[in-house]
């Protein structure tokens, strides 16, 4: 991973790396010794103990505004959390009140190579989520990437890694400004491929994109999306980028279930409940699919993929060393 020209946060400490002295080589080396290292997939979850519908923020949660229900939620994220807990270690954020969508924790970062990415939530009722989320990565000694107040940038919701990490999909055009792609991936150095979402309904991107990981650990990975979210010009770079039998294209049915919404280790996919006809698609791709009860948060406008945000690298969380069941 290229050093050169960063500027990153340690708690308090600030450093600029740039890879051009032997002193310098060393500097970065300390500071990414210090970087958690994960043997096995890690994920970091909230518990809904705030959780409602409590405001309009998204289309989804229009109509439901107080007609959530926190006891069936807090079932429902139960019910996600065991699940995940038997193929990944999971940690877990202290929920905070006057946070009801803390739950969505994934939404307030980005993380890859120990290094997070913080979002700069655009509307005012999300912004102290941050707070709370970096005090815990300057805990766990994650190295911290800020972006600018005025640039919005919603984390795992705006931004995604190919299946290998070595590139981003990031999308704008209803609550993310493009300018964040950029200096989102300057963090770690990658190139990045900007999306239009056209559709309001799919704010994020983890709404309607999700890349899955190639589940024998060989070739290029697949797509699961939704056309229909993204204009012409977006949707002929996801067909550049994948040939046909990798897209994995979903009905409007399964979109509106939030069923690109989807968290992907290795073989295994979990997401909210599905047609049948998308199962068996996903199923002879070669992919486990793990359905949840998830229609409490997707009264909010969320689902699997933004109720754990990962912390561990890529070829761990795809177990690239071997596929872990399911117990």
């Amino acid at each position: 991973m290229s050093l050169k020209g960063r500027r990153l946060s340690h708690g308090t400490r600030k450093f600029i790396i740039m890879a051009t002295s032997i002193a310098a080589s060393s500097a970065a080396s300390n500071v990414f010794a210090s970087t958690p290292q994960f043997t096995r997939p890690t994920f970091l979850m909230c518990p809904p103990e705030w959780y409602g519908v409590d405001y309009v923020l998204n289309p989804w949660m229009a109509g439901n505004v107080h007609r959530s229900s926190r006891d069936l939620a807090f079932a429902q994220w139960k019910g996600m959390h065991n699940v995940l807990r038997s193929v990944a270690d999971v940690r877990l954020l202290h929920p905070e009140p006057g946070c009801p969508d803390m739950v969505f924790v994934a939404h307030s970062a980005l993380i890859h190579n120990g290094v997070a990415a913080l979002s700069s939530f655009n509307p005012q009722q999300r912004r102290a989520e941050t707070a709370y989320l970096r005090r815990w990565l300057i805990s766990q000694g994650f190295l911290l990437w800020e972006t600018p107040r005025e640039t919005p940038f919603e984390g795992e919701g705006d931004v995604a890694f190919n299946d290998d990490g070595t590139s981003l999909w990031a999308a704008h055009g209803v609550r993310t400004c493009r300018a964040a792609h950029r200096h989102v991936a300057d963090a770690w150095h990658v190139p990045v491929t900007s999306l239009h979402l056209s559709d309001p309904r799919f704010y994020h991107l983890d709404t309607c994109f999700t890349p899955l990981a190639s589940p024998t650990g060989e070739g290029t990975g697949y797509i699961l999306y939704y056309p229909k979210a993204f204009d012409a010009a977006s949707n002929a770079a996801i067909e550049n980028a994948y040939p046909a039998n990798r897209r994995i294209a979903v009905s409007e049915l399964d979109a509106t279930h939030m069923a690109c919404c989807a968290l992907n280790l290795g073989r295994t996919v979990f997401t909210g409940e599905i047609t049948r006809e998308l199962a068996t698609r996903l199923f002879d791709a070669g992919f486990d699919v793990v359905q949840l009860e998830l229609s409490e948060f997707i009264k909010g406008g969320g689902g699997a993929k933004s109720l754990a945000l990962r912390l561990s690298d890529l070829p761990i969380t795809h177990n690239r060393l071997g596929l872990l069941p399911i117990s």
